[in-house]
């Protein structure tokens, strides 16, 4: 078989495993963000409130949630301190700062693309709305 063939099938042989789910926490509404936002903070390292005030719309919980997913992959690390009140931070790991290098590079192919995937989707919604027109 072609070479071809085989990457595709070695890029599917992982949908039923943790690879897919961690391909989708990265890829949903708030993780990406929620790392962007550390990678920019001094030391790469923030407070829960203000990675709170970071990120407009996340709630406590889903914030909460987040981190802890991100933890829980190895993307970063969170440090408790004994002060009162309770003093939480969290840090990129070395493989969360090495995840931001396809990340970026990821914005930038959207910045370079930005003004023909917008053509493109306006030309979409423009004969999906003559169809239904049409219908």
């Amino acid at each position: 078989m072609n070479r071809r063939h085989h990457e595709l099938t070695a890029l599917t042989a992982h949908h039923d495993c943790e690879f897919r789910e961690l391909l989708g926490r990265v890829g949903d509404k708030w993780s990406l963000l929620v790392i962007a936002m550390l990678e920019r903070m001094p030391g790469q390292r923030g407070r829960f409130s203000t990675l709170k005030r970071s990120i407009p719309g996340i709630s406590q919980r889903m914030l909460t949630a987040t981190l802890r997913s991100l933890e829980r992959d190895g993307l970063l690390t969170r440090d408790v301190y004994a002060e009162v009140p309770p003093r939480v931070e969290y840090e990129l790991t070395a493989l969360g700062k090495a995840f931001m290098k396809p990340v970026c590079a990821l914005i930038d192919w959207l910045q370079a693309n930005w003004s023909t995937i917008k053509t493109a989707r306006d030309a979409f919604d423009q004969r999906s709305s003559s169809r239904r027109k049409a219908s």
